[in-house]
């Protein structure tokens, strides 16, 4: 293959593409018309022999080579950027947007206090949350370069992946000030009252509740929502009781519960936040990622 032949706009192009999966979206994305990508996509299915994108039921699909493709075209393209980005360009300047896979929990903390600083720092710079599918999908989007950042909890290194821990994430019991197991707060009140537990799969039991079994003890689950957002409100209008991570109650202060430690020991855990390592060198990802690590750090104090 001849590689003057190729325009390096169309690989642009591509990449928009398979990440969309959607000819409007990455029209949208790219500031171009929907029938100047379409024909980028004919090109592009000419030069690699392949459909890339098929119509589905549920729109259109990628295809395995268009798969395969993701993460070498990001690298490519994320190298490009890098050598033809000689680091003299201001963050006010910068056109660009930063992909952030994260549950609705840090997403709700995090939004508000990033674009508030970003809209100051690199007004040209928008920011997309994704929603959070899962540890190991959230790995193969920093792989595949349909994420350009995760906040989540990742107990392993990955190869290509640079990880740092944004906070070490504590557990309080959460309940409405009047509740009647407040005043006077013991292991025997906490179980005598339903307890909310958060789940995305609709599950009633949790490791705590195999550690309250070793011990003979067990709780009442009144409530499973999919949502550690949906809890505080719960909690201020009913007797229910929750155990949530601590941190995430911070932008919901309006709803003034009542907080104790755990009656029983509860560890905490790690949450971090990941890249690709060819991001390490990209202004607007690291930009980014320094103001979300300043957010948490105020986070815990």
């Amino acid at each position: 293959m001849n590689l003057r032949s190729i325009d390096m706009n169309l690989l642009v192009v591509l990449d928009a593409l398979l990440d969309e999966a959607h000819v409007s979206r990455a029209a949208h994305r790219l500031n171009m018309s929907q029938p100047a990508v379409s024909s980028a996509l004919q090109r592009c299915r000419d030069l690699f022999g392949d459909p890339l994108l098929e119509r589905g039921r549920g729109g259109m699909t990628r295809t395995l080579l268009a798969e395969r493709l993701r993460a070498p075209l990001r690298s490519i393209l994320s190298e490009v950027e890098a050598l033809l980005d000689r680091g003299d360009v201001p963050l006010d300047r910068i056109e660009r947007v930063v992909r952030i896979t994260t549950a609705d929990d840090p997403a709700a903390m995090l939004a508000c206090p990033l674009i508030e600083e970003i809209s100051r720092t690199a007004p040209g710079i928008t920011i997309v949350f994704k929603p959070w599918q899962g540890q190991d999908a959230v790995i193969r989007e920093i792989l595949d370069g349909a994420t350009d950042l995760a906040i989540a909890v990742l107990d392993r290194e990955i190869e290509n992946v640079e990880i740092r821990k944004l906070l070490d994430v504590d557990y309080v019991v959460a309940m409405r000030r009047n509740h009647p197991a407040a005043a006077d707060f013991t292991l025997d009140a906490w179980l005598a009252w339903p307890h909310v537990v958060v789940s995305g799969r609709g599950d009633l039991r949790t490791p705590l509740d195999a550690q309250l079994a070793a011990s003979g003890r067990r709780r009442r689950v009144g409530l499973s929502v999919a949502s550690f957002q949906l809890v505080p409100k719960v909690l201020a209008e009913t007797d229910l009781i929750a155990m949530l991570p601590q941190h995430s109650l911070a932008a919901q202060s309006e709803f003034d519960l009542v907080l104790h430690r755990p009656p029983v020991p509860v560890e905490g855990f790690p949450l971090h936040m990941a890249w690709h390592a060819r991001q390490t060198r990209d202004t607007a990802v690291q930009h980014v990622a320094n103001v979300i690590r300043a957010v948490f750090q105020r986070a815990g104090g």
